[in-house]
């Protein structure tokens, strides 16, 4: 290198040396050392003991351990597809040519701007048993509403119904995607009688597929790590621990129970599960996903 490609290296590397300085203290040491510490009895306040893999036998004969996997699991596996389908029949009724459609666009996109504490609140009063809001709806069809909060049965659905109204965000993706899809390829299709179905299945849905992918790998990341909902309106996971979520319970060990290196074992583990559901999503959705270049 001549002198002067020395001295352009020394100032690209000067200009991003904050961020590399911030990766490495903020991001990678932090990562590295709660692999360290999840073979560790580890409370903070004291220096950590190496007890090898005690914290992940510890949590396999764990029953709220898996009480708090099985909620997660079962809030992603009915959330997450929920919120695909909602948010797509939305996006597609929103990018149809009618009257005020700024108007309803804002509407259905607001709820996302909602800080999580301020909607957890005001889903409180909504689903209260005794004086909610949905309770008093139902009431005028004849329907007796559950207790939402109290009941086991109906703490996941509770908050589940509140992921699916913070569907906004995936709405606009959807939107954005909806643009670039070609409408040579509608016109073609009502030329040959082709129903609103039909397009909705062979031109719409595979060419925003790999908007749908994209949507599916972060709900699989972020429904996985619900914790804000949760853990403001149901504390320490509600009646017979049925809204103790993961992410919760890996709070709880952490700073409740200043046991850290539990709670790091539990975060690699999720970690690992995300993971494995990342790999199976995207092996099995594959052949389905069309690419405009390819």
């Amino acid at each position: 290198m001549t002198r002067r490609e020395w001295h352009d290296l020394g100032v690209g590397l000067a200009f991003i040396s904050p961020w590399v300085i911030g990766f490495l203290f903020f991001c990678l040491y932090p990562v590295g050392a709660s692999i360290y510490y999840s073979f560790c009895d580890y409370d903070v306040l004291q220096s950590p003991v190496w007890i090898g893999a005690l914290n992940y036998s510890d949590m396999f004969q764990d029953p709220v351990f898996w009480k708090a996997l099985w909620n997660t699991l079962y809030f992603a596996a009915v959330s997450l597809p929920l919120g695909l389908v909602v948010a797509l029949m939305i996006a597609v009724l929103l990018n149809q040519e009618v009257k005020g459609r700024s108007l309803y666009r804002t509407i259905f996109f607001l709820p996302s701007l909602v800080p999580v504490v301020a909607s957890a609140m005001i889903w409180l009063w909504i689903l209260n048993g005794k004086f909610g809001l949905l309770n008093y709806a139902l009431s005028y069809v004849g329907i007796k509403g559950p207790n939402w909060l109290t009941d086991q049965y109906w703490t996941k659905p509770s908050i589940i119904l509140m992921a699916v109204w913070g569907v906004g965000g995936a709405v606009v993706i959807y939107l954005a995607a909806l643009q670039d899809v070609p409408r040579s390829l509608y016109e073609s299709a009502d030329i040959d009688g082709a129903s609103s179905w039909t397009k909705l299945r062979h031109i719409t849905i595979p060419l925003i597929s790999p908007v749908i992918y994209f949507n599916l790998i972060m709900g699989i990341i972020g429904s996985l790590q619900v914790f804000a909902q949760p853990f403001i309106m149901f504390g320490g996971g509600g009646t017979n621990r049925s809204a103790l979520f993961y992410a919760v319970y890996l709070y709880q060990n952490a700073f409740d129970y200043n046991q850290m290196g539990y709670a790091c074992a539990m975060a690699w583990i999720l970690f690992i599960i995300i993971l494995a559901l990342t790999w199976v999503a995207t092996k099995s959705t594959r052949k389905h996903i069309f690419y405009a270049g390819d």
